[in-house]
């Protein structure tokens, strides 16, 4: 018994030394440091500036490489080094005195070095107060196709002219910092179903300025049918949503010539709109939707346009007259339109469906729609004096091959944090997403102003395109192009083919700064 009591009382003693030992080896200012320096590189041999190097134990111990890609820093010894970057494949060394590491470059950081070298560039535009012209210099414009009018500015508005905007448009109201719109005298008011326009036997409809015409429900241009409609009309649809939901849908075959003036634009608005309207108030009506027989990259080769039940044929567009003519949108107002028609879908502002390029559309608003702005499915038909402002959803979206051009193009979303999705929602084709004529429309002297839960530029689903001499400003976020692994057909194949090209634009106040990384982004 004697022994068992010694044995025991050693025992617990070296259990109590050991324990003792293991904290001593625990306290971390036991474990000796050393200082670690290097300088980190790409596959090309380019030097990496502001590469995150951290201690794989303790992130507290961190630095960035400096811009000629150095970096020192003081960690435990024997612990990885953890180099980061956005754009580069990360990795990780055993720290010794001198670590040189280089990096893998992504498909994202081909993306961002294009940022420079195709000339665009982080500029305050120094907009004036209630203005969107700028007063900074902004460099040099890119050359431009002769389909476009060449000017020496980026951006929509000439800094030294009068902005075409002037007098005319909503829009000029709320850069100058009104709330709401300019009071409406109404006509005579003429209720207008698409019976009416079935039943009326005639091929030239015209509606005049001494009425209002109130749509009551989807009201059709039919094939053969041209509706004219006067300087200063004012068209109102009826509130409803679903099946009593109201829009004026220009069917294929069909053609609309609203021929405003900027003394006199055509009013598309609500029913009961006096004016005094608020540019936030969306939803009330439906849209202007015209659809055309140009071409769509989707099979088989027509599709329904989204708004209008698939059961109606005439709200089926596509085909193969390219340089077809729907007629004339010229001093056009659109407001307060969007209403739901089913589950999370709702009526663009302007929905432009298999549209030829014979069609002119310049001097065109968007204002306070609940959906996108325009939105073009395919075609190949060009605008000019375009603006999309206050929208709930994208400024500009397209889709189904469209490859027109526009040129003088204003967005502005709703400063409110969540009241706007994208600048431009961009997608080259749906059933099949790979489908020709691929998406590659041309825009050129972009003004686009977001807020800072919105995105600059989305170009997915094999979406190529063109922005030219633009001014983007005030995002959450810049642009970023889709590169599925596996696929050999995408967004980011239309950019390495020149499909896709960001050239001579400025950028501001995007999210993360003035990081070409950052602003220039590859998703998956």
């Amino acid at each position: 018994m004697k022994n068992f009591k010694i044995l025991f009382l050693f025992l617990a003693f070296l259990a109590t030394s050991v324990f003792t030992m293991t904290s001593c080896g625990d306290d971390d200012s036991s474990v000796p440091t050393i200082t670690v320096s290097g300088i980190v590189s790409d596959e090309l041999g380019n030097l990496l500036e502001n590469t995150s190097v951290t201690s794989e134990s303790d992130e507290t111990k961190t630095t960035t490489t400096a811009a000629g890609g150095t970096f020192s820093i003081s960690i435990d010894e024997g612990v990885n080094l953890v180099f980061s970057k956005d754009g580069y494949s990360s990795t990780t060394a055993i720290a010794a005195t001198l670590v040189n590491v280089t990096l893998d470059r992504s498909s994202g950081a081909f993306f961002a070095e294009s940022f420079a070298t195709d000339g665009n560039s982080f500029v305050d535009p120094a907009f004036g107060a209630g203005s969107i012209q700028p007063s900074a210099d902004l460099g040099t414009v890119a050359t431009i196709d002769g389909q476009f009018q060449t000017v020496s500015f980026k951006g929509a508005v000439d800094p030294s002219g009068t902005p075409w905007y002037a007098g005319w448009s909503f829009y000029s109201r709320l850069i100058a910092g009104e709330v709401n719109s300019a009071a409406l005298t109404l006509g005579n008011i003429v209720q207008v179903t698409d019976a009416d326009i079935l039943n009326s036997g005639s091929t030239s409809i015209t509606w005049t300025n001494d009425n209002t015409y109130v749509l009551n429900g989807f009201v059709f241009i039919n094939d053969g049918q041209t509706l004219n409609i006067e300087a200063g009309t004012i068209i109102q649809g009826k509130s409803g949503e679903a099946e009593n939901a109201s829009a004026l849908i220009v069917a294929r075959g069909g053609k609309i010539n609203a021929m405003g003036t900027a003394d006199a634009p055509v009013i598309f608005t609500y029913e009961g709109d006096m004016g005094n309207t608020p540019a936030t108030l969306r939803g009330q009506w439906g849209g202007l939707i015209i659809l055309g027989n140009s071409s769509l990259n989707s099979n088989p080769g027509e599709s329904a346009i989204e708004g209008i039940p698939t059961n109606e044929p005439r709200g089926l567009y596509g085909g193969n007259i390219e340089d077809e003519n729907s007629g004339v949108l010229n001093y056009v107002s659109i407001r307060h339109g969007g209403t739901l028609i089913g589950g999370d879908n709702e009526i663009n502002g302007l929905t432009l469906g298999g549209v030829g390029s014979g069609t002119t559309i310049e001097y065109v608003e968007i204002i306070g729609n609940k959906d996108d702005g325009i939105e073009w499915f395919g075609g190949t038909v060009k605008g000019r004096y375009l603006i999309s402002a206050f929208c709930a959803d994208d400024g500009l979206d397209y889709d189904e091959g469209y490859r027109g051009g526009n040129q003088f193009v204003i967005v502005h979303q709703d400063p409110a944090a969540d009241a706007a999705d994208r600048g431009g929602e961009h997608d080259g084709g749906t059933d099949p997403e790979t489908g020709t004529p691929f998406a590659t429309p041309t825009f050129v002297n972009v003004t686009s102003v977001g807020n800072p839960d919105s995105r600059a530029l989305t170009f997915r689903d094999n979406a190529g395109g063109k922005y030219q001499n633009s001014i983007f400003v005030n995002y959450g976020r810049g642009v970023d192009i889709e590169n599925l692994e596996g696929q050999d057909q995408d967004s980011f194949k239309q950019w390495e083919d020149g499909l896709l090209e960001l050239s001579n634009n400025v950028f501001f106040n995007i999210g993360a700064g003035d990081r070409a990384e950052e602003t220039f982004k590859v998703s998956n």
